[in-house]
């Protein structure tokens, strides 16, 4: 995945001398988290799906699968009861993991049967702590849907169930993930540069 110079897309102004390039466009986003939708649709189907969404970084994605699957409920023969959650799982500072995963929220995880939506599986590690402490509830199942999964020798191995698009080990940014909250309000997911980092570093 080379990405596309950002002359090509609608980038806010503010950011133009922040990004190197844009690795996915909103559209193909949607049209990924659309069909992600409707094959969680075929596996699930009649199974009651409680949505745990991994805040921040990933509510843009479950916003817009949630839309989907809702869609989909309403327009074909298969549809899934669908209950939400959410959580808060913080394992950042700048643009380094810190390899301490910080939990906050899901007070009633032991309502969970269903899926989680993360942003972005790097290591696999937040993500293996995360499901360690659901398994605690005994759900009768979990999946996993996560948007991107990154190319990294730092990989765990762990791989969700549902995975959008493989991308490159690179800082990403825009969709909702961030960088120091920075970012968030950019609608492709872009490269962050060297002097980006930098410029908002806490």
């Amino acid at each position: 995945m080379k990405g596309h110079e950002l002359d090509l897309f609608c980038v806010p102004r503010h950011y133009e001398n922040d990004l190197d390039k844009v690795i996915i466009p909103h559209g193909l986003i949607m049209d990924r988290t659309e069909r992600l939708a409707r094959d969680i649709i075929r596996d699930m189907g009649g199974h009651h799906i409680v949505a745990l969404c991994v805040l921040k970084g990933g509510y843009k994605f479950f916003a817009d699968l949630l839309d989907y699957i809702k869609a989909l409920n309403q327009n074909s023969d298969k549809s899934v009861p669908l209950t939400v959650d959410f959580i808060r799982v913080k394992s950042y500072c700048n643009d380094k993991s810190t390899n301490n995963v910080r939990v906050i929220g899901g007070d009633e995880l032991s309502s969970l049967s269903g899926k989680v939506s993360p942003d972005i599986v790097e290591t696999g590690r937040t993500m293996q702590t995360l499901l360690s402490l659901l398994s605690e509830c005994n759900p009768k199942m979990v999946k996993v849907v996560s948007l991107l999964v990154k190319r990294t020798p730092r990989s765990s191995g762990y791989r969700p169930d549902y995975i959008g698009f493989e991308v490159p080990d690179a800082f990403l940014v825009g969709y909702a993930l961030d960088y120091n909250e920075y970012f968030r309000d950019l609608s492709h997911i872009c490269i962050l540069n060297d002097q980006a980092k930098e410029k908002y570093k806490v």
